[in-house]
């Protein structure tokens, strides 16, 4: 009985540890972070060939760290891949699947597909776990809004034409 009070207290400082430590959320290798830097860097100057080594470089050093992921898929955006970002957006969904930011822009390249019902999915998905004002539910809306790119609304009309 006379330990009862120091295992309490004890129990208690291990919960808080615990639960601060599991909040900042996992932490990428030292060279992965590098690396990643440098992919953010390259893709700001225009160079997603030079991005996405970095990007993958990172994947080898840390492949558990997942929001590297996400980084290969804003790349394969930018490079007009939506097929291939849509697979880093799922493999991301696959390790966090309540990750608002894959949520959203896997949503986003469904918009530039064209595959709007899908995209209103994610929407609908976002809405209910983050909310009307969540920043990735606000931006997921507006893609949806603006629709896809005109080059797909041409394409669709010259199809449609054609049938």
């Amino acid at each position: 009985m006379r330990f009862a009070p120091a295992a309490a207290a004890l129990s208690l400082f291990l919960a808080t540890t615990a639960s601060v430590t599991s909040a900042s959320g996992p932490q990428p290798d030292p060279r992965a972070e590098g690396l990643i830097t440098q992919g953010k860097a390259a893709l700001a100057a225009g160079d997603t060939q030079g991005a996405i080594d970095a990007f993958e470089a990172a994947l080898a050093v840390d492949p558990a760290y997942t929001p590297i992921f996400l980084e290969l898929a804003e790349v394969a955006r930018a490079e007009g891949l939506q097929g291939k970002a849509i697979k880093y957006y799922r493999e991301t969904l696959a390790r966090d699947p309540e990750n608002f930011a894959a949520i959203s822009g896997e949503g986003a390249a469904l918009v530039e597909k064209g595959a709007l019902e899908k995209a209103k999915r994610n929407l609908a998905r976002l809405q209910s776990l983050c909310g009307e004002a969540c920043p990735e539910t606000l931006s997921l809306a507006t893609t949806i809004e603006a629709g896809p790119p005109a080059r797909l609304a041409v394409e669709d009309t010259e199809t449609a034409a054609k049938n």
